[in-house]
């Protein structure tokens, strides 16, 4: 065989070997961005409740179960210690230890920042005012505050720009971001919640869109118990939000036998995020209950790996 033919013949071989593993090998060439991964606390809500995890755990817990470095906190757990320096030191010294960052504490039971009650809204502020704090001693970039008001949507949308707009600038002082996720009622709905964003326009105020929270009526007139009856676009909404987005809640209820969310395409949702230049951090929070709490995160942080080799991004 001449030299010409068997230099063909090999150049042959390597590219087709080549072009049989690519798909495989080179499937993440395209990822043109990464985002850093968090778990939120709410995640491991059973657990906690039950006492088999307790709050200063739940940094190295994080990382050994789940090889996570970033943590997002549910004030729920750990209610009567935002002013206690000794408790947060603790925690705080747990983090470092483990190697696991502050990101962000989700506030509840707190008041409502939309109330049409001048008196109860002034009062709703000040009582985050606590969390602001603790975030900053603890390190957080943000907290997550509720929408939430009783009245029409036009006159809860007017208190909530005064609450949320007044907290914003408390949180201004210590560099502190505070963003509204859609969690029930007229914060569910994509429309209001942008409105009221332009109302409020300012730099540290923002959403948190939760993928999984977009019921805006349910039977009843309850925020979270009985049947939805009316349901935003959850895709419409959170293409409309980003450009107000500081934070991604990758939530998961149910995940079939591929490993893929049932109640949202990941796929559609992740490229809305990619395509809108989201650069922050993906926070996981399964809350179904078919998997265990431990198996279900694992699950999630699985599907965002393997959506990010279809839409182009990697997660770190």
């Amino acid at each position: 065989m001449s030299n010409s033919r068997r230099n063909f013949l090999q150049n042959l071989a390597v590219l087709t070997t080549g072009l049989a593993i690519a798909p495989d090998a080179f499937s993440g060439m395209h990822a043109d961005v990464t985002y850093k991964l968090s778990l939120a606390q709410w995640s491991l809500h059973r657990m906690l409740r039950s006492g088999k995890l307790d709050n200063l755990d739940f940094p190295a817990f994080t990382k050994k179960q789940f090889d996570i470095s970033i943590v997002e906190y549910v004030n729920q757990f750990f209610m009567d210690k935002a002013k206690d320096s000794k408790y947060l030191s603790t925690l705080l010294s747990r983090c470092n230890d483990n190697g696991v960052k502050n990101h962000l504490i989700m506030v509840d039971g707190e008041g409502e920042l939309g109330s049409l009650d001048k008196t109860k809204r002034q009062k709703a502020i000040e009582d985050h005012y606590k969390w602001v704090d603790a975030a900053k001693f603890l390190g957080c970039a943000t907290i997550r505050v509720n929408a939430y008001g009783v009245g029409t949507p036009e006159a809860v949308q007017d208190a909530c720009t005064d609450g949320i707009g007044r907290l914003g600038e408390y949180a201004q002082k210590s560099d502190i971001n505070v963003i509204i996720e859609n969690h029930g009622g007229m914060s569910s709905h994509g429309d209001w919640l942008l409105a009221l964003m332009k109302k409020v326009n300012m730099k540290n105020v923002g959403i948190l869109p939760d993928f999984g929270n977009f019921c805006v009526r349910r039977e009843g007139g309850q925020l979270y118990n009985g049947k939805c009856v009316e349901e935003y676009d959850r895709y419409k909404a959170v293409q409309m939000w980003m450009p107000y987005t500081k934070g991604i809640s990758a939530k998961t209820l149910e995940l079939d036998a591929s490993g893929n969310c049932v109640e949202t395409d990941y796929v559609k949702m992740m490229k809305i995020i990619k395509d809108g230049a989201f650069k922050g951090t993906i926070g996981i929070e399964f809350e179904g209950d078919q998997l265990s709490e431990e198996a279900g995160i694992l699950a999630t942080k699985t599907l965002l790996q393997k959506v990010g080799r279809t839409v182009g991004y990697t997660i770190s």
